[in-house]
């Protein structure tokens, strides 16, 4: 069965970080990677990571965010560092079997399984 279970959300001044984890039941996916969702937008993908350790971030985090994977927790991760309030969002964990492509973000109908997500708020 699979599982991915995202924790570590919550709230923190801009400037101010927070670490995300996804507790996944297998961490060796093709791709996982972190989205993020406000109301009424669309999901988009901020990291992600190939099986292989390449990862790619989008624009709007890149140099302040950094995914990783820590086989011996099963866990996917997300350090967020000088956290703006144009961060604040839900945030999904997401796991795929066949998708390898890390050229770019993955789009999330790519994705095939999701967490619940986690909600991150930053305030001004």
């Amino acid at each position: 069965q699979v599982r991915l279970q995202e924790s570590g959300g919550g709230s923190v001044e801009a400037g101010g970080s927070l670490r995300l984890s996804c507790a996944a039941s297998r961490v060796n996916w093709k791709t996982m990677a972190w989205f993020r969702q406000t109301p009424g937008k669309e999901r988009l993908a901020i990291a992600a990571q190939g099986r292989d350790g390449k990862t790619v971030y989008d624009k709007s985090v890149e140099g302040r965010f950094t995914i990783s994977k820590d086989y011996t927790k099963s866990t996917l991760d997300l350090q967020m560092n000088s956290l703006k309030p144009e961060d604040t969002a839900m945030y999904y964990c997401a796991a795929d079997p066949n998708y390898s492509d890390m050229g770019g973000v993955p789009g999330a109908p790519i994705f095939s399984y999701w967490g619940q997500g986690t909600q991150v708020t930053v305030s001004s």
